[in-house]
């Protein structure tokens, strides 16, 4: 058996050592890039999971129902629905024929109103109305919602009068809407025959033709005091 010379011996071994020494850094190498991978894999969903898609669109939030407009300065009327009974939409003026509420007026009054409106507007005044005629079935109910806003129908008649006796439902009484209307008028009504009738109401107007002459008559407190809605 011929023997291996000394001089290849060293040879051998080196090419074994280097095989090894290769086979080493492959191994680690594909270690290495396996655990790359993982990682970026893991990352990736980390960052799904912490950005949700968001939608395309959404529903617009709900408008919040307006609030009724305080006592007496409605922005439009109350009561039982409809403008055929009385109600009166927002921005209706003195001029509107086309609103029951104002049509319905009487025609003294309705036309006594025009003309202060008329010169009212040259000051940069407008008269909106917030009530004018009403019918039976609306003045109450307006008064069924008195009781119950002020929990007695003595409270209650302060402010509203039974469909019998209110000059709302005769068309011969008018609640004319804005503070500077009704300070216009406070200050020039009696030229023109309109008058405040109750102190609690600084917007409610009526015709008295003798004011042209002698002034507006005195007030009342409120309609609880008034003879007329104590038939």
């Amino acid at each position: 058996m011929a023997r291996t010379p000394p001089s290849a011996r060293p040879t051998a071994r080196r090419i074994r050592w280097l095989l090894v020494v290769g086979l080493t850094v492959v191994i680690a190498a594909i270690t290495a890039a396996i655990g790359y991978q993982s990682q970026n894999s893991s990352d990736s969903s980390d960052s799904s999971a912490a950005s949700p898609v968001k939608p395309s669109s959404a529903a617009p939030p709900a408008k919040s129902p307006s609030a009724p407009s305080p006592n007496g300065h409605r922005s439009e009327h109350r009561g039982v629905p409809g403008e055929a009974v009385g109600a009166v939409p927002d921005g209706v003026t003195v001029f509107g024929d086309e609103i029951p509420a104002v049509a319905n007026l009487d025609p003294d009054l309705l036309r006594a109103l025009r003309q202060a409106a008329t010169d009212a507007a040259e000051d940069g005044v407008e008269f909106y109305v917030n009530s004018g005629w009403r019918s039976p079935e609306d003045q109450n109910q307006l008064l069924r919602e008195a009781v119950s806003t002020y929990g007695s129908e003595d409270e209650a008649a302060r402010w509203v009068a039974t469909a019998a006796t209110s000059p709302h439902v005769s068309g011969d009484a008018v609640d004319i809407g804005r503070s500077d209307a009704t300070e216009w008028l406070s200050k020039h009504g009696a030229e023109y025959g309109m008058c405040q009738i109750y102190r609690n109401e600084p917007w409610h107007y009526e015709l008295r033709t003798t004011a042209i002459d002698r002034g507006c008559p005195r007030m009342y407190a409120d309609p609880t005091q008034d003879p007329r809605t104590q038939q």
